[in-house]
């Protein structure tokens, strides 16, 4: 979601600036600004609109100063718009903020009423009215800034900027990341390492509650009780060069074209510890003890969630709950002190799933997360981390990291199955061959990829679309219908099967298509029933499943796409490849936004 970064150079901070937040625009954003402090006085630019925007506004206005905060906003309080954008200004402060204040309504009444006027809709100008006020009174800037965190309700990252303190950013974090970049003679404050990853690769994660006072010589940190407190310096794991599209026209075709190498690379990794049955590693989870399985996420990562839930109740028998993370908590559900807990992000950042291992932390024995962001908020409060291997992902509609998520998620089922002897050994080491084979499968795949866009120009013309599939395929129907219409912003849906009659049925005629995801596998005849109910009444359908089933089914499809044959565990992450192209395409056809769909973030960090 928003991106938020800070500067004490040696150089100009404008230019740093606009790069760090070109960093940032994969978290998505529709207005961006930057202040900086020449000559002990404030100077703003702020555009509506995509960076290209903010550019020429300064490329027209320049500003100068080598002190500097940048943002880049998605809208929540407030439409988009210059006046909304961040920095919010007032007298001689200017902040900027990611997160939500939950009490801004009671604060913008009482700086009203105080004589305060308000030039924003969004609940962050409450933020800076509130220290201007403090400052007024005659508090220091630090004082000021601590003083009106202290006043703050709900979620917030902020970066406070004095008139006349060019030697001074203040940053506060409460269930927003916030991490200080030390440099050499320079220092940084960001949302993200990766607007750090050109200047310096030295970093310090602050904590909640926590307010860092960041000079060009170093940082002071007061934790929640307004203690100091120190806050370790890391090497982060970044590198700027991944942002790099290649010879790709964007970053979402090139990051679907990574997955075999990727998925290769889980098979390296997780294969190694999990194949070495009766290992007693310190990182490896006992299964053996397990009453139950906890599964988490949103969005995509909640579909590859409802994936694992099937493989671990096939292969390793235990029930599993599932939950939307944004509706844990709130459901109360009761847990077990012998449950373990997994929560899927691919940004380790995600504001509700964050809140949903918090809230099971007091209970279930052990919380695990699966993420793409070794140094997230979720890594570093979990149990056991378990990194999906992705690399950067910068398209906001995630591809390789569904699959690097399902890849990881399988291999923990599988070893449960092994723990727990659920998984006899001849299964074992027929699905960990599958595995070994499965990123050439993959690979195959995605030399359909001409055929599937000459596919995706019809679909273009559509006002809508239903995916179906049963079992472990409807999770990739749910996958398959999010991608079409956050991208192209084309009406789609996905159901199990079994549920098309149940209503949906109800919108087949010859304009709608169908996606029936459908490999041979034990469920293959039912959905290939509902295929026939779809056809009956005119329906349009593209069939997606392997040559056998294509054998069986020449009885007029629309289009149909032959996947090579997979082990049944694993065709969940080989189903997934086509709907991604088919969504990709799509989109690309139609002229959307592909990387940076309308009103998306990539990160939420807002409930």
């Amino acid at each position: 979601m928003c991106g938020i970064v800070g500067i004490l150079g040696k150089d100009e901070a404008a230019p740093i600036l606009l790069k760090a937040l070109r960093q940032l625009e994969y978290r998505g954003y529709d207005s961006a600004g930057i202040a900086t402090i020449d000559e002990g006085r404030l100077r703003r630019r702020r555009a509506e609109g995509k960076l290209a925007n903010l550019s020429e506004s300064l490329a027209r206005d320049p500003v100068a100063g080598k002190t500097g905060i940048g943002h880049t906003r998605w809208a929540t309080h407030g439409k988009p718009s210059e006046e909304n954008a961040h920095p919010h200004q007032v007298g001689p402060v200017s902040i900027v903020h990611n997160g939500i204040i939950e009490n801004y309504r009671e604060l913008r009444a009482e700086l009203t009423s105080a004589g305060s006027t308000f030039q924003t809709e969004t609940d962050t100008e409450a933020v800076a009215q509130l220290c201007a006020r403090f400052l007024r009174d005659g508090l220091s800037p630090v004082d000021a800034a601590t003083k009106t965190v202290d006043r703050l309700r709900g979620s917030y990252a902020l970066c406070f900027l004095f008139e006349g303190e060019e030697d001074l950013i203040v940053g506060a974090c409460h269930g927003s990341a916030l991490v200080i970049g030390h440099g050499v003679g320079e220092m940084f404050v960001a949302s993200d390492t990766l607007a750090l990853a050109t200047r310096t690769n030295r970093v310090s994660y602050l904590e909640d509650g926590d307010i860092a006072i960041v000079t060009r010589v170093g940082v002071t940190v007061l934790d929640s009780k307004r203690k100091q407190a120190d806050r370790p310096r890391r090497i982060a794991s970044v590198d700027a060069s991944t942002t790099d599209k290649g010879h790709f026209r964007h970053y979402m075709l090139k990051e679907i074209h990574e997955q075999p190498t990727l998925l290769a690379r889980s098979f390296e990794h997780y294969s190694k510890s999990i194949q070495l049955i009766g290992d007693k590693q310190a990182d490896r989870i006992d299964y053996s003890i397990v009453d139950r399985i906890v599964l988490s996420g949103c969005g995509t990562a909640f579909y590859a969630c409802l994936v694992a839930r099937y493989w671990f109740e096939r292969l390793a028998g235990i029930p599993v709950d599932l939950d939307l993370a944004s509706e844990f908590r709130y459901r109360e559900p009761p847990l077990s002190d012998r449950s373990i807990a997994f929560f899927v992000s691919q940004s380790g950042e995600t504001a509700d799933t964050l809140s949903a291992l918090r809230y099971a932390k007091k209970t279930v024995s052990k919380t695990v997360a699966v993420v793409n962001v070794e140094e997230s908020s979720l890594a570093r409060e979990s149990d056991v981390v378990l990194s999906i291997l992705a690399g950067r992902e910068i398209s906001v509609a995630s591809t390789k990291a569904f699959a690097c998520q399902m890849a990881t998620l399988v291999w923990q089922a599988i070893d449960a199955g092994r723990q727990r002897n659920t998984l006899e050994a001849d299964g074992f080491r027929e699905i960990v061959m599958a595995l070994q084979f499965l990123p050439g499968l993959v690979s195959q795949v995605l030399d359909l990829e001409s055929r599937i866009a000459v596919i995706s120009r019809e679909f273009a013309t559509s006002s809508g679309a239903l995916f179906i599939g049963r079992g472990m395929m409807f999770p990739i129907a749910l996958e398959g219908a999010l991608k079409l219409k956050e991208l192209s912003y084309i009406h789609a849906e996905g159901y199990a099967g079994g549920e098309l009659k149940h209503g949906p049925i109800s919108l087949v005629d010859e304009k709608m298509p169908v996606v029936v995801i459908a490999p041979t596998d034990s469920l293959f005849e039912k959905t290939y029933s509902n295929m026939q109910e779809v056809l009956a009444r005119g329906g349009k359908t593209l069939l997606i499943t392997d040559s056998t089933g294509a054998a069986m089914s020449d009885i007029g499809c629309w289009h149909t796409l032959v996947l090579p044959e997979v082990h049944p565990v694993l065709a969940p992450i080989l189903y997934t490849i086509p709907v991604q192209l088919l969504a990709y395409h799509t989109a690309a056809t139609k002229g959307t936004d592909v990387d940076q769909p309308r009103n998306l973030a990539k990160s939420v960090t807002v409930e």
